[in-house]
């Protein structure tokens, strides 16, 4: 397990990119140490597992699920973390909750599927696949065949 949890906070510094909508808190977040937890995991040549109530922090930020997996590319990078069972995550502006998470460390951008509600303060989306870029906090939201986007948006200083 101690070989695991050191490859996984390598790997999960990417994190500090899926941290924040704004530059400011993705900066503030991504200078603070990285905690992983999980019942059990473990590293291999081609990435690391981690399963069983699987639940990474750094700063404010959180992603929770059932398990997490990061894949490597060429090299020893991690080019892919995936998150899947009751996945969700949290930045101090939104909450993402999803079946199953992929983030793509070379754009930046967590692709969120299954029953996906994306909630922004009072204000929730939901859908079947939210494309989120974390760095520039942009979201789309697209629905299954046979299914709509759905959503309720609390105009500023409506008071509900």
């Amino acid at each position: 397990m101690k070989r695991s949890v050191v490859a996984a906070a390598a790997a999960l510094s990417l994190l500090a990119v899926v941290g924040g909508a704004t530059a400011q808190s993705r900066a503030n977040v991504s200078r603070q140490p990285i905690q992983v937890g999980a019942n059990t995991g473990e590293y291999t040549p081609t990435g690391f597992s981690l399963r069983d109530q699987v639940e990474i922090t750094q700063g404010p930020n959180r992603l929770r699920a059932d398990a997490i997996e990061g894949a490597r590319g060429s090299g020893d990078q991690i080019n892919t973390v995936t998150a899947s069972g009751g996945v969700y995550y949290v930045t101090p502006n939104e909450t993402i909750r999803g079946d199953r998470a992929v983030y793509t460390v070379s754009n930046a951008t967590i692709v969120v599927t299954g029953d996906v509600i994306l909630t922004q303060g009072k204000n929730v989306l939901t859908g079947s696949r939210l494309t989120y870029n974390v760095d520039t906090g942009a979201a789309s939201m697209a629905s299954s065949a046979g299914s709509r986007i759905q959503g309720v948006f609390y105009p500023q200083g409506s008071g509900g």
